[in-house]
């Protein structure tokens, strides 16, 4: 298993357009992948539990995955999370 923590400082937080966008780039990684914050667990593969996770602004996360591309899956995520604007 490899994780990062990432703070989440786009002002709008996780919001569609960008969790859409993070819907499709985990779908490309063969590892199972997690975004853990205050004990929740979101599938960042599902829209539905992305948008229902509470991923908002000032929010740090820890960003894991487990599988054969677990450390590429991770710091491609959190690039992504750190690179987001309004």
């Amino acid at each position: 298993m490899y994780s990062q923590t990432i703070l989440i400082k786009n002002p709008s937080g996780l919001h569609a357009r960008p969790a859409t966008r993070l819907v499709i780039l985990t779908k490309k990684y063969k590892s199972t992948i997690e975004i853990v914050h205050d004990n929740v667990v979101v599938d960042p593969k599902s829209i539905l539990s992305l948008l229902s996770g509470e991923l908002r602004p000032g929010t740090r996360v820890e960003v894991r995955a487990e599988g054969e591309d677990e450390e590429l899956a991770v710091k491609e995520i959190c690039e992504y999370i750190d690179a987001l604007e309004e």
